[in-house]
């Protein structure tokens, strides 16, 4: 046993959802713990990772599983991990560290603090990721040099906060602590915001259901136009959750936005040239403080 008794070497990890997130850190925590469980909702996935020996064992129902792990990581979209932390107490009798990629934390950690006293919950979310959301998309280096965001409870205890770090040194992330409310309020800037102007910028550019310029807009869209609107590729099922779960953060974001917007409109419609360059340089020299 390592710090605090916890040695994940030692430890079953019970995986909740085996899509990109959490097939990826399946493959990752290979030969770093002593079993890697997969539970999801859907046979062909389960049936794919034993194929591939993504996990030891695998099964829909997760009271078949969840008894023999030490911990366990919840790795489907923010609503479905609210739910099945509300579940959890019927489906695990035993104590056990309760860890979550959601990505989205006041609502997650919300729940996790209503749980019973046998389960040492904490909070995380890795800023790494894809659009193909599945199973066969998974990679074993996803999280390699990744930031990971690590968010504690009140009542998360050290031997969790050990567990989460071996853990993240298992798949090599590296921990950033951070407040909840931090994190959702920096998320809405730096991942959702972005979301919804890849998605705006998409629909004005081929307007529902299909524009007859389609094809010559895809003829003529260089690298900025598709770097831009890429995170519009992102499933909704993955985004409406985070969306509505940070609504007053992603809605305090778009009001920024809209007035960054205006303002060269504004500049625009006048003709000022002078105020037009002031905010293209402006732009620049903020995009340089964090893309270095």
């Amino acid at each position: 046993m390592s710090e605090e008794g916890f040695s994940l070497q030692d430890s079953t990890v019970a995986l909740i959802g085996l899509g990109l997130m959490g097939g990826s850190l399946a493959l990752a925590l290979r030969g770093h713990c002593r079993a890697i469980f997969g539970i999801d909702s859907h046979q062909a996935t389960l049936e794919l990772a034993l194929a591939k020996n993504v996990v030891d064992r695998a099964e829909v129902d997760p009271a078949k599983l969840l008894p023999q792990a030490d911990v366990v990581v919840f790795a489907t979209p923010v609503p479905m991990i609210v739910t099945l932390l509300e579940q959890l107490p019927d489906l695990m009798p035993n104590r056990c560290i309760v860890f979550d990629l959601g990505s989205t934390k006041r609502l997650i950690l919300k729940t996790m603090s209503q749980l019973p006293e046998r389960f040492d919950p904490i909070g995380g979310h890795p800023i790494c990721g894809k659009e193909k959301l599945s199973l066969e998309n998974a990679e074993d280096g996803l999280y390699r040099s990744a930031p990971f965001v690590l968010t504690a409870l009140p009542r998360s205890t050290l031997r969790a906060r050990v567990a989460v770090e071996q853990l993240l040194r298992a798949i090599g992330a590296h921990a950033i602590w951070m407040d909840a409310s931090d994190h959702d309020r920096i998320l809405a800037l730096t991942s959702q915001l972005p979301f919804l102007v890849s998605s705006a910028l998409a629909s004005v550019l081929v307007p529902a259901p299909v524009a007859a310029e389609a094809q010559e807009i895809a003829m003529l869209a260089g690298p900025g136009l598709r770097s831009t609107s890429r995170l519009a590729a992102t499933p909704s099922s993955m985004m409406l959750g985070v969306l509505e779960s940070n609504r007053d953060n992603v809605l305090a974001a778009i009001d920024l936005l809209k007035n960054e917007l205006t303002a060269f409109e504004s500049a625009l419609s006048s003709q000022d040239s002078n105020k037009l360059q002031s905010l293209l340089v402006r732009s620049r020299n903020a995009y340089q403080t964090f893309a270095r």
